[in-house]
């Protein structure tokens, strides 16, 4: 059985993926020029941080006084190459779309990671298979939203 040690850490690598993304898609929002794109990226944004604050929780009830509440050093550069992407290619809502992707490609392996954790509580199993099953689909969305760009 997975240690609760060893579910917290599982729950906090899940909060750093999440509040990068959260920052991720906040910064994709304000560099696209596509209106749908905008109001699809603040949506994410404020998922991941509604995904976030449950993962933070369930880390409280298995005694972690201070869950994780930050992203990842990986994350501000991956955050910073989206910023960078975007000004170089001048708002081109395709290529942030592609970095988004990207950094979705990193989320849903995190939360694949964490489902092979063996015998995590049943609660904290559910909420991370619903969420990965709103990683994926998000995912998905961004990917569609980049293929169809392209052509």
């Amino acid at each position: 059985m997975a240690t609760q040690k060893e579910t917290i850490s599982t729950i906090n690598d899940l909060i750093e993926t999440l509040k990068d993304g959260q920052e991720g898609f906040r910064q994709a929002a304000e560099a696209v020029a596509d209106p749908k794109l905008k109001s699809l990226f603040n949506e994410y944004s404020l998922q991941r941080a509604r995904f976030a604050g449950e993962l933070q929780s369930q880390a409280v009830g298995l005694g972690e006084s201070k869950p994780e509440d930050s992203g990842s050093a990986a994350g501000a550069m991956h955050r910073a190459w989206i910023n960078l992407k975007s000004a170089i290619a001048r708002r081109d809502d395709h290529a942030v779309l592609a970095e988004c992707e990207r950094g979705e490609d990193s989320a849903v392996k995190e939360y694949e990671q964490a489902m092979e954790e063996e015998n995590l509580a049943a609660p904290v199993r559910e909420i991370i298979l619903r969420q990965y099953a709103e990683v994926q689909s998000a995912h998905d969305r961004i990917k569609l939203f980049r293929d169809t760009m392209a052509t």
